[in-house]
Formats: C-alpha cells, sequence, structure tokens
C-alpha cells in the first residue's frame, strides 16, 4: 500500500478517536482531508452575517478561512487594524465566533493552549458565543504530558522566535522556564470539558498546520 495512503488512514483512525473524545468532552469535532475541505466545513458552520474575532490563530490563516471570512458577508473585527485595539478586544468578547487552534491537544480531545496577553485563552474560556479550532494533525499527542511539552518546547519557541523576542528560547529552541519581560508563557490554559453543549467545534485536519 503507498505510503500516503497508509497515513492517510493512520489520521483517519486517529482522528475518529480524537472526535470521540471530543464529544466525552461535551465538544464537536470534524475531520477534514485537506486544507480544502477544512475551509468549507469551516464555512459551513458559520452563518453569513456573524460577527467573528481570533487569537493568533496561523491555522486559521493556512487553511484559507481568514482570507475568505474578510473578503465575505461577515463582519470580521480585526484587532491588529483597528485604531483602538482595546475597543476591538472588548468587542470580539461579544462576538459570534471566536477562531483559535491549539499549541497541543491531547489523542482524547483535550485541548492546551499557552498564552502572553490572555486575551486568546480568555475568549477560549468565555464570551464569543462559539469558538471554533482548527488543528493539524501534527499537533496530536498521546497524553496531556506530551502535550504540555509540545506546547512549551515547540509551540511557545516558534512564536517567540516568529515575534523576534527576546527570551532564551529564541536560541535554545526549547523551553527555558524563564521569567523575562518578553515571555508569552504567562498563561496556560487546558480544555478538558466545555460546560456549554455546541459552544467548542474542533476541524481537525490532515495537514501539518500552525506551530
Amino acid at each position: 500500500m503507498d505510503l500516503n495512503i497508509n497515513i492517510l488512514k493512520r489520521n483517519e483512525l486517529l482522528a475518529q478517536k480524537v472526535i470521540k473524545g471530543l464529544e466525552s468532552r461535551n465538544m464537536t469535532g470534524y475531520y477534514a482531508d485537506s486544507k480544502e475541505e477544512a475551509l468549507k466545513t469551516a464555512l459551513s458552520l458559520i452563518p453569513e452575517g456573524s460577527s467573528i474575532a481570533m487569537g493568533g490563530a496561523m491555522s486559521a490563516h493556512e487553511i484559507g478561512l481568514v482570507k475568505a471570512l474578510k473578503n465575505g458577508n461577515y463582519h470580521f473585527i480585526d484587532r491588529d487594524a483597528a485604531a483602538d485595539k482595546r475597543a476591538a478586544m472588548l468587542e470580539s468578547y461579544d462576538s459570534d465566533w471566536f477562531l483559535a487552534s491549539a499549541n497541543a491537544m491531547t489523542d482524547d480531545g483535550i485541548l492546551v493552549n499557552i498564552d502572553g496577553n490572555s486575551n486568546r485563552v480568555s475568549m477560549i474560556c468565555q464570551g464569543p458565543k462559539q469558538v471554533l479550532f482548527i488543528v493539524g494533525m501534527n499537533k496530536i499527542c498521546a497524553d496531556l504530558d506530551d502535550a504540555m511539552k509540545r506546547a512549551r518546547n515547540v509551540a511557545a519557541p516558534t512564536n517567540a522566535q516568529r515575534f523576534g523576542l527576546d527570551t532564551p528560547c529564541t536560541k535554545t529552541g526549547k523551553c527555558m522556564d524563564c521569567k523575562s519581560p518578553d515571555t508569552i508563557c504567562c498563561q496556560f490554559l487546558i480544555t478538558r470539558f466545555s460546560r456549554h453543549a455546541g459552544r467548542i467545534h474542533v476541524i481537525l485536519v490532515n495537514d501539518v498546520l500552525g506551530f
């Protein structure tokens, strides 16, 4: 059997396990074979006219979702382009949809995120009516310990390097448990259950996305 077919089948089976785990945690999961299918699924979930906010979700950019929403019939709250960034952030808390990704995720549906300014993790917790995660299969980990290690030693150093921050991990490529003024590892969010059924949606994408 072709290696790519083997990988696809393996990812499909893994995604089924993750989706079952999400369902047990009051969240909803979907699987997309490609970025194009992920985009189609995301747009089918978000009604036209919705107000939409987002954190630093590179995966949403990579599947073309952000571009589609900005160009479509939606109210996209662009905090980076806003003259009053605080006002845009506060408006985001009352949005219909919040776009996010995960720094890591366990194969039984636990989401792990690290944040510096807390806007992203706070809106995952509460505020926006619906939260949509776009997650590449590269972020799935065997358990919570591995997920925390991935978030701290893969996602966080990569993001710190991307932003040109002066932290030890930008030089070493791994978490040094620093308290640097530039650290982006200020808040750790573990989402193990959603109190509100139907609020959190996760699209698992058969691709390498984000960090």
